[in-house]
């Protein structure tokens, strides 16, 4: 069975990019949703082991110190972070893993995993982007100024991405992101160990 490739997955708020995973998994069955751990009390409804895996500072800190986490950032007085265990038990099982984090967390995961494959979706302008977020009808007009100035910062980041999806049109941006990840099975980096054997087996031939 082949490994499976680890995708951050990151992109401005309002660009669509919780859409565009859950339409991924709906429609393709090789793909698993890493599920984050967190510092903060669960939503109502909300699950140990679906929506987050839910632990206390205490044991938060533990996982830091005995190296559990692939990154982690606190925000808003909370921890977040990706538990290692979970992504290479979906790895393993040939599952492409999906993480959905921030710019400065998608950097720290490649850093640490060079293999990591970076994703970043964007709508199709920043006129566009203003637009979904004052359609979501979510937030006061203050709230979006502050998104929209985050994305200023953010959009910095981008260049440090393999791959920049436009998200206009959802099932055409699902296959393309479909079609990217799949792709890099066959990138030359991770066939090696193929390449190097069906060298060594042709030269006994």
């Amino acid at each position: 069975m082949n490994k499976g490739i680890l995708v951050v997955v990151s992109g401005f708020s309002g660009a669509g990019k919780g859409t565009l995973m859950k339409r991924l998994l709906e429609k393709y069955d090789n793909y698993a949703l890493s599920i984050s751990v967190t510092t903060r009390s669960p939503r109502e409804g909300e699950q140990d082991g679906r929506e987050y895996f839910f632990r206390s500072r205490e044991e938060f800190e533990e996982w830091i110190e005995a190296d559990r986490l692939i990154e982690y950032a606190e925000y808003v007085g909370n921890y977040y972070g990706t538990p290692k265990d979970y992504v290479q038990e979906q790895l393993k099982a040939g599952k492409d893993v999906i993480l959905e984090i921030e710019i400065q967390g998608a950097l720290k995961v490649k850093e640490k995993l060079p293999d990591t494959l970076l994703l970043f979706v964007s709508p199709p302008s920043a006129q566009e982007l203003k637009r979904r977020l004052e359609t979501r009808g979510t937030e006061a007009p203050e709230l979006i100024q502050n998104r929209l100035r985050r994305a200023g910062e953010e959009a910095k980041g981008i260049l440090g991405y393999d791959y920049l999806l436009i998200n206009d049109d959802l099932e055409t941006c699902t296959d393309v992101m479909h079609r990217v990840i799949q792709s890099e099975h066959y990138r030359m980096q991770r066939s090696r160990e193929f390449a190097e054997r069906i060298v060594e087996e042709l030269k006994e031939l």
